[in-house]
């Protein structure tokens, strides 16, 4: 059924019998920033106290990537406050803050049954979607897009208002005004926000709202010009003197009166369901408490989480399984559906490729199930008194977290409050809530305050890897063009796994459910990244869905870890066939993307790039996530070689087009996190299945680099005037493939399956 804007306003039905009003949902909504003992809100966005502080909700999970800085400082900027004296809190949930652009990208999970209608109702009915669901996903780098004007217009329309009031006292007009470093001036007369706070309240905002001419930006050129050491932007992080003193607050980190602790053992993967247990061998315990039986997992209590865990290992939980995953299954399957499955044509450029047996190149590449291996494992508190829940938890998507908690205990939604806490790390980890239902039934149960953590064991064996994958490229060359590539055909075989993941999310289904649900569905997030840079004329990207039992779910990069790898390898491999140099190659390939092309150039220079000659340790890869028109780029030369202990990497040189750069610390900070993270990928962050069970059961297994291991990194930014591009998964999905080349240029080797040095020549 065709969608339009008419059919949607006058509530056509979507996908087969939802039927919505969506012209009559409201667009305003009540202010739901509750201000303090003197404080004012002006907008859902922000507070200003009497002391002249001001307050910024934030509806975004902080897990490192800096979101507690980036939107005060948005504010902060175009407010005219002083940075000193910004303070942030966890934005309540409120359609006032709903991630329109990736409920947008997400449509076809949260409205699954007609995909194609969702992709172009999408922007009619996204935001309605989001909106009516309080939809505040933090995931896809979306936060900049979602933001970044509802940021400024609520700054904008603040300070209008307070010029307003400092205007009246004064005699003269607003616009005569100024804001800065937290006053209001004309001439030589000035007011601070505090002493024209509740003046202001009472202002009425002005339409249309005065934003600034230019929105804040940083260029490198301005940061060559700070001080030789510290920050590179004057908006420092806040959350960093409380994390370098110990003070700053994670789930883990959250105490209540008469509380007590819960450890948890869930059965080998997937359906497995608790059949007996051993209770009496815990009694001797001290601090044991007691037991609390799930259908598929069992839990003890103790008055420390360390007696818990001694507990529930003691008490040997028996298991009835279905049938156990196994990797030699897993390959099995994917093998099966890339030889054998049926393949969707999901992408096309041109007249498209079909090989037809006749390419004059093709490879394979294999991606093993990585792990998020977070800080901090999942971690909740849960109270229920009086018929209320109050849960304690980290989350990317609260909402669902809160609504499937009030499901799994039978309440209604408005019983249920979430207070959002920072998480250690989440990587997308954080996007799951499984421990958020677990935590809301044990307190139920044993009618106290309880926080449930997660050993290193269970978060290894019920993380939702990113999916395995295998990668087939094929491609036309031109060799009377010293192969030139014209036609490139990619099959990706790999569940469907970010399907699979909405199921869960948006349809609080369990896993088992999930996979069955979309097993043989083709997922347009599995080929994200697949389409290559390159102009080249005809490309095909088809997808093989493969049922391999494991449940999967999004990590960060998605996709894009594993496309990269594949796409800038094969490019690798076809340089060195025709002996074309990879630089020069890369480029003459690339068409009218002058932006990767400087990228490319810049990382040359800066690493002084010798060719990737023959055991120079010298690689190359670049990759661009997000449109053609925007987007953001990185290229990256890696410098490795192999050695007694395996592969060392010594240095990592990248340099990065992110559009317009908010704030260069933050952005720094997270290519050089993302180039670590990718590190760690090529090195290890995988595992091996056996029996229903992971086979690395701690960090130390999973190789990943250590402090001591952590190559010398150099990141260079490209001043650019597009639009602000996320560059928090761009580091991450470029080093693997630009580790690989390198080895290559070390060794001979070409490894073709991540983690590298894990089989695959």
């Amino acid at each position: 059924m065709p969608i339009t804007r008419r059919g949607v306003l006058t509530g056509a039905a979507i996908g087969g019998g939802v039927v919505i009003a969506w012209g009559l949902y409201p667009r305003s909504y009540p202010n739901p920033l509750q201000p303090g003992r003197d404080e004012l809100a002006f907008d859902a966005w922000l507070k200003i106290g009497r002391d002249g502080v001001v307050t910024v909700a934030i509806p975004q999970l902080e897990m490192g990537q800096g979101v507690t800085t980036l939107l005060p400082q948005i504010i902060a900027a175009e407010l005219g406050a002083d940075w000193r004296q910004m303070a942030v809190e966890p934005a309540p949930v409120s359609g006032a803050y709903a991630n329109v652009p990736l409920a947008e990208k997400w449509a076809p999970l949260w409205l699954p049954y007609n995909a194609q209608a969702a992709t172009e109702a999408a922007p009619y009915v996204a935001e309605r979607y989001a909106q009516m669901q309080a939809f505040h996903g933090t995931a896809d780098g979306t936060t900049l897009t979602a933001y970044e004007m509802p940021c400024r217009i609520a700054a904008a329309q603040t300070r209008a208002m307070l010029s307003q009031a400092a205007a009246a006292q004064w005699d003269v007009a607003p616009e005569e005004c100024a804001a800065d470093a937290g006053f209001i001036t004309h001439g030589e007369k000035k007011l601070s926000f505090g002493e024209l706070a509740s003046a202001a309240a009472e202002e009425t905002p002005p339409d249309p709202v005065p934003l600034r001419s230019q929105p804040y930006s940083e260029t490198p050129q301005a940061i060559e010009q700070r001080a030789e050491f510290g920050p590179e932007s004057p908006y420092v992080r806040l959350d960093a003197p409380s994390k370098v003193d110990g003070s700053y607050l994670f789930a883990g980190d959250v105490r209540l009166p008469n509380m007590v602790y819960a450890s948890i053992k869930h059965g080998p993967l997937d359906q497995s369901t608790l059949t007996g247990f051993e209770a009496g061998k815990a009694q001797g315990i001290r601090g044991f408490l007691g037991a609390v039986e799930g259908k598929r997992w069992l839990a003890a209590i103790g008055s420390n989480w360390w007696a818990a865990e001694k507990a529930v290992e003691a008490m040997e939980p028996r298991f009835d399984v279905e049938s156990l995953i196994t990797s030699a299954n897993i390959d099995s399957q994917l093998d099966k559906a890339m030889r054998e499955g049926q393949a969707y044509r999901l992408q096309k450029r041109g007249q498209g490729y079909d090989t037809q047996g006749k390419a004059a190149m093709a490879v394979r590449y294999d991606v093993e199930p990585a792990l998020h291996a977070t800080l901090e494992t999942a971690t909740a508190t849960a109270r229920l008194e009086d018929g209320r829940l109050e849960l304690w938890i980290a989350s990317q998507a609260p909402e669902a977290a809160r609504a499937a908690a009030a499901k799994a205990i039978g309440l209604s939604l408005d019983d249920v409050v979430i207070y959002p806490m920072p998480a250690g790390g989440s990587f997308d980890r954080r996007l799951e809530h499984d421990h958020a239902i677990e935590a809301a039934l044990i307190a139920r149960e044993v009618e106290r305050p309880v926080q449930l953590v997660w050993s290193r064991w269970q978060e290894h064996l019920r993380d939702r890897p990113r999916m395995p994958a295998a990668v087939f490229l094929a491609a036309r060359l031109s060799g009377s063009d010293q192969g030139t590539i014209t036609g490139l055909q990619t099959r990706i075989a790999s569940p469907a796994a970010n399907l699979e993941f909405g199921r869960r999310l948006f349809g609080n289904k369990t896993s088992w459910a999930a996979v069955e649900e979309t097993s043989a569905t083709p997922d347009p997030m599995a080929v994200e990244g697949a389409m290559p840079n390159y102009a080249i004329g005809d490309v095909s990207i088809d997808h093989a869905p493969a049922r391999i039992g494991l449940p999967c779910g999004r990590m960060r990069g998605n996709a894009h870890g594993y496309t990269a790898f594949a796409n800038e390898c094969f490019i690798d491999e076809a340089a060195h066939r025709y002996r074309r140099e990879p630089l020069s190659y890369r480029i003459s390939l690339l068409g009218s993307d002058l932006r990767m092309v400087e990228c490319l150039q810049r990382a040359a220079r800066i690493a002084e790039w010798d060719g990737g000659i023959d055991q120079s340790g010298q690689g190359l890869a670049c990759h661009r996530i997000g449109d053609w028109a925007g987007g953001g780029r990185i290229a990256c030369i890696a410098f490795a070689r192999a050695g007694e202990g395996g592969l060392k990497v010594a240095r990592l040189v990248a340099a990065v087009d992110i559009g317009r750069i908010v704030n260069m610390d933050l952005a720094r900070q997270q290519i050089e996190g993302g180039l670590v993270f990718g590190l760690a990928q090529a090195l290890g962050g995988a595992t091996r299945y056996d029996g229903g069970l992971p086979e690395t059961q701690t960090l130390g297994q999973l190789n990943l680099p250590r402090l001591k291991d952590c190559p010398e990194i150099e990141v260079e930014f490209i001043t650019s005037n597009k639009q602000p591009f996320d560059p928090g998964e761009l580091g991450a999905v470029v080093a693997p493939p630009a580790i690989a080349n390198a080895l290559h240029s070390a060794t001979g080797l070409r490894l073709r399956r991540l983690p590298l040095l894990s089989g695959g020549l």
